[in-house]
């Protein structure tokens, strides 16, 4: 037995028996929701508060069967065995995984009730406005039986408005708007103002998608300051700039660098002696490699759109435009000075937290997903959660194919075009999951030249998701999207009524096609997962090139040689597992990345503890007043005659005001520092110790920098009956604050969009 093999025979053995024993608590509780058919809703809400004791379900049977019959008088639903057998998993705090189809939002629900029952607000955690406001709609008459509150939280809410939707007992909200209310929470100076209600319960929906894959995305509140951008005169220049003769991209396609010709090029048409001088280095050679960046590895309709002459990036993990997301601001400027846009205000960083750091904030986390196994070694290191996986309502019905492997690009791409004629020629509706825009555009264009009508989904048009979805499994429905993850709405045969759902079963349900591999096999199943829902029949295939990025970057320069058959198609075992083994590799490169960083990030996150302990003390407390009348006891005795609330209050809002211009200040050096510390790989000093030690040694001295400003600012500013006229000594708070969200890689998530000749690959 393997050193760890213990480990994962325990782990297993446990999970049976918690399976199990579900099982059994599941069949008890059919014989508690007989006995209250006949009962009023009174007695039946009662029933599930009565099996709730010191803050826990004690009898999990009686508060299943009370459920199961609450579901049924106020949705019209009957949960499955394995439903309610979900439920139960996720009260004990697991991630859980259930097949597309099989009812997670009733089962969130029914679990989300359960937690608020037992006197708990819950976090109903979704990935974007609509699914958050549909699902609190669609389940309130549920939750409203036992007489709780559920509320949703959407990007276009008021404070006030939200501060209504958080007092409720369940709040469906995207993770996005949760930590953006949670940084702007950290910027208020009267308690009065808080608008967020701290959840004691995390219920994450897609969680693999939230926990994992966009767990170390920073979301950033800034304040406004003119931003820095590649001059006009730059982004001339190098748009001149020729590919492998002025500057070279990496093999990987995810740096760019200026060749010696071409540097020489940019120092005669800007006028200078040197892009490496000590007065160009840290401003010309910054933005000239921005605009560089911009040109040559930014690709638009791939990495980003434009629309009404705005600059919209394009969320790689589910082929949607990301409303609020921006790349750090020097970058964001040069892809819209390359564009020929307005380039927007750059801004001053406040605040910054990752949705992993926010999800470990809530005292118990649980979650649900369809591909939550793949994720399990995540989940646990980072969040010491646990994976259930629960069975099907109904057997799996679907034939999954064998990958259709070519050569090149080209020959695959000619093989998945006539593939969905062969199969759209049979009345069999097809889905076609695409790496992205520009590949979803293309492949439609192709397919429309065939004569077959195509339905795109990406995300210039993904306001129509949902209907586009809905109707996906209608009779000769041939649906093209970008990135089905995170698509909440299933994907019923014969359309959204199901009105010709046995006509398309006979034709073998609904076949789903990817034109390449994920960088993890977690998404190749989530899109697999739209076809054989509850039973139905389905087909899914996967076309791969050897020249994929996900076969070229998990190679790493292997060469790989088979003699194709018919068609072009290489049918070797070999290439078959070389395919394979190079999703691992880039599977174990995300995990590697992930686990760095979260080195660097933990460090931050502990900081901010201090930081919010020593804010509710300022927030909640005279002890700014009394720290500053003992530090300046001579300001503070001129100040005798004002009111004592008065003079808290100004306190309070000048300890404020440095420790979090402080605080800014600090995020902005780290961020600086971290930039930098791959050079001191070249001193033979860890970066990451470094890194520490710095951050370390500048924190020490953060609180007490900000009790020293806060003492002289006390000295010297005006304050009077009405307060502390802090703008009066230029120290005012910005006058607007905006949220994004940055995308620290901008290029990660990418299908093939380093390979020259995207726009013909379907021609």
């Amino acid at each position: 037995m393997g050193a760890f093999d213990w480990f994962w025979k325990a782990m297993g053995s446990q999970s049976e028996r918690n399976d199990k024993k579900s099982k059994a608590i599941v069949d008890e509780a059919r014989s508690a929701a007989q006995r209250y058919t006949k009962s009023d809703d009174a007695t039946v809400a009662q029933a599930a508060r009565d099996a709730v004791r010191g803050g826990e379900v004690a009898d999990k049977a009686q508060f299943l069967g009370a459920l199961a019959v609450a579901c049924e008088r106020s949705l019209g639903l009957h949960p499955f065995a394995v439903q309610s057998q979900a439920v139960l998993r996720l009260l004990s705090g697991d991630v859980i995984q259930m097949a597309t189809g099989e009812g997670k939002t009733l089962v969130g629900a029914m679990a989300a009730t359960g937690f608020a029952l037992t006197g708990k607000r819950v976090h109903v955690v979704t990935v974007n406005d609509y699914l958050a406001s549909r699902d609190a709609e669609w389940m309130r008459p549920f939750v409203e039986f036992f007489g709780l509150q559920v509320a949703s939280v959407t990007e276009g809410m008021s404070a006030d408005e939200r501060r209504c939707a958080y007092a409720q007992n369940i709040i469906y909200a995207p993770v996005n708007e949760l930590g953006f209310d949670l940084l702007r929470d950290n910027q208020i100076t009267e308690r009065a103002q808080t608008v967020q209600a701290p959840g004691d319960v995390a219920l994450v929906d897609e969680a693999d998608s939230v926990l994992v894959d966009e767990a170390l995305v920073p979301l950033v509140l800034a304040g406004n300051r003119p931003g820095e951008a590649p001059t006009g005169q730059i982004t001339n220049v190098v748009s001149r700039l020729r590919d492998k003769h002025e500057y070279v991209v990496s093999d990987d396609g995810r740096t760019v660098q200026l060749t010696d010709v071409g540097a020489a090029r940019v120092e005669q048409e800007l006028g200078i002696d040197s892009l490496y001088s000590e007065d160009n280095i840290g401003t010309v050679l910054v933005k000239v490699n921005l605009a560089l960046h911009a040109k040559a590895l930014l690709i638009r309709d791939i990495h980003y759109i434009v629309v009404e002459g705005k600059l919209q990036l394009i969320d790689a993990s589910r082929g949607r435009v990301a409303d609020l997301q921006r790349w750090p601001d020097g970058l964001q400027a040069a892809v819209e000075a390359k564009e020929g846009l307005e380039v927007s205000e750059g801004g001053r960083i406040l605040d910054t937290i990752t949705l992993q750091e926010l999800m470990r904030r809530y005292p118990l986390v649980c979650g649900m997903t369809g591909t939550a196994v793949e994720a399990t070694d995540q989940l646990r290191q980072f969040y010491d959660l646990h994976v259930s996986v629960i069975d099907r309502n109904k057997p799996l019905q679907r034939f999954d194919e064998q990958d259709r492997i070519f050569a090149t690009i080209g020959e695959k791409s000619a093989a998945i075009v006539e593939e969905i004629a062969r199969l759209h020629d049979t009345g069999q509706p097809v889905l076609v999951g695409t790496q992205d825009v520009a590949e979803s555009e293309n492949l439609a264009e192709a397919l429309r030249n065939r004569d077959i009508d195509v339905n795109v989904l990406n995300a210039k048009n993904d306001r129509e998701e949902a209907q586009i979805v809905a109707e996906a499994g209608d009779i000769g429905r041939v649906t093209v999207s970008t990135q089905m993850a995170g698509r909440g709405t299933d994907i019923k045969l014969g359309g959204a009524d199901e009105a010709d759902h046995d006509e398309v079963a006979e034709r073998g349900g609904l076949a789903v096609i990817g034109t390449s591999r994920h960088r993890t096999a977690r998404l190749d199943n989530q899109l697999r997962g739209r076809a054989g829902r509850q039973g139905d029949p389905g087909y899914a295939l996967f076309f791969v090139s050897l020249e994929d990025d996900v076969v070229k970057q998990g190679g790493a320069g292997e060469k790989v040689s088979a003699q194709p058959g018919p068609g072009g198609i290489i049918e070797s075992k070999r290439v078959q597992d070389f395919v394979a083994h190079c999703q691992r590799v880039t599977e174990g490169q995300l995990l590697e990345i992930h686990s760095q960083t979260w080195k660097y990030n933990q460090l931050l996150a502990d900081q901010r503890i201090i930081i919010d302990k020593r804010r509710a003390a300022l927030l909640d407390t005279d002890q700014g007043w009394q720290e500053l009348a003992k530090r300046a006891p001579e300001r503070a005795r001129g100040l005798a005659d004002l009111p004592t609330p008065t003079l808290i209050q100004a306190a309070r809002e000048i300890m404020l005001y440095h420790l979090d211009m402080g605080w800014a200040d600090h995020l902005e050096l780290l961020d600086d520092v971290r930039e930098s510390i791959h050079l001191r790989a070249i001193a033979r000093e860890t970066p990451i110790d470094e890194y520490h030690r710095i951050a370390v040694r500048e924190f020490k001295d953060l609180a007490q920098r900000a009790v020293d400003k806060a003492v002289e600012t006390f000295r010297q500013v005006p304050i009077d009956t009405a307060g502390a006229h802090l703008a009066d000594s230029g120290l005012n708070r910005p006058s607007a604050t905006w949220t994004y969200m940055v995308s620290d890689n901008p290029l990660a998530g990418q299908g093939n969009s380093v390979l020259s000749g995207i726009g013909n690959i379907f021609r």
